[in-house]
């Protein structure tokens, strides 16, 4: 017989527990294109590859290592999802936001997710961080569709919050106190993320008409992860690296490639501004 969801989320926390004994993490924290180094940081780590997790799918994604990373990072207790899964890789949604559920099991209370994501805002430029404050799901699909797993969430999860206030002013507190090469202050830009399906890129039209619907970012990730993360009770930090401008009116071919190079430059705040919230913040 198959398993329920909540019985696979509960075994895949299990066998994760059984690797890492009693050092349970505080913070998660999901790494995106090209931002997945960080996990490098963390100190006395454990490391599991997505594939060993049962009921877990594997990550097929170009800068996504795919496993988790459990130790120390700034003196607090984390796992790191070094990589995700992508609605785009085939995997129902439930799937994709699996892992969000099983750090909850782990005892997580706050959750840092991160991505590469096109600008929309003409203010941003390649290589900016964005706060995101507010999301767009324009993926057609929705993590929750089906039967409420109560022991997981209740069944209409509030989103007036989605991304928290209070994660964010730290953030730009936070950014006060670090400099980049030339010597100023980092400057977090903030905005509206607005998540589609993938994996193409978007065309200009489509750019346009998100961009008049209020979204500053577009990406292929988190928006699933944050709806997922809410109905478990997870306070939630939502940091884009602009890696590319999608402006409808000017758009310009785009590889992945691009984007990554853009992420493994922007690397060294995007760490110092994740560092630093994760050692400051209260849990």
């Amino acid at each position: 017989m198959e398993l329920s969801y909540v019985e696979q989320i509960n075994q895949a926390a299990g066998f994760i527990r059984s690797r890492i004994g009693g050092r349970l993490p505080a913070i998660g924290l999901v790494l995106g294109s090209g931002l997945g180094d960080l996990a490098d940081e963390v100190e006395d780590a454990v490391k599991i590859d997505f594939g060993d997790v049962p009921h877990f799918p594997v990550s097929t994604v170009e800068g996504h290592a795919g496993r988790f990373v459990i130790g120390t990072l700034e003196g607090k207790p984390v796992i790191v999802m070094q990589g995700r899964f992508h609605y785009y890789e085939g995997y129902p949604m439930r799937k994709v936001v699996a892992p969000i559920y099983v750090m909850r099991k782990l005892g997580i209370q706050a959750l840092v997710v991160t991505n590469a994501a096109g600008g929309m805002n003409r203010a941003f430029r390649p290589g900016d961080l964005m706060l995101i404050c507010d999301h767009l799901n324009m993926t057609g699909d929705h993590p929750l569709i089906g039967k409420n797993e109560a022991e997981l969430g209740p069944r209409f999860p509030d989103m007036s919050e989605a991304y928290n206030k209070s994660y964010r002013e730290l953030a730009h507190r936070i950014s006060s106190q670090i400099r980049g090469d030339d010597g100023n202050a980092l400057e977090l830009q903030e905005g509206v993320y607005c998540g589609i399906s993938g994996p193409s890129y978007m065309t200009p039209a489509e750019l346009k008409m998100l961009a008049r619907l209020g979204g500053d970012a577009v990406g292929m990730s988190t928006v699933a992860e944050v709806i997922a993360a809410r109905h478990c009770g997870l306070n939630v930090l939502g940091v884009s690296c602009i890696t590319d401008m999608a402006i409808g009116e000017e758009l310009e071919p785009l590889s992945h490639e691009q984007v990554m190079e853009v992420a493994n430059r922007t690397k060294p705040k995007f760490a110092a501004l994740v560092k630093s919230f994760v050692r400051v913040v209260s849990i």
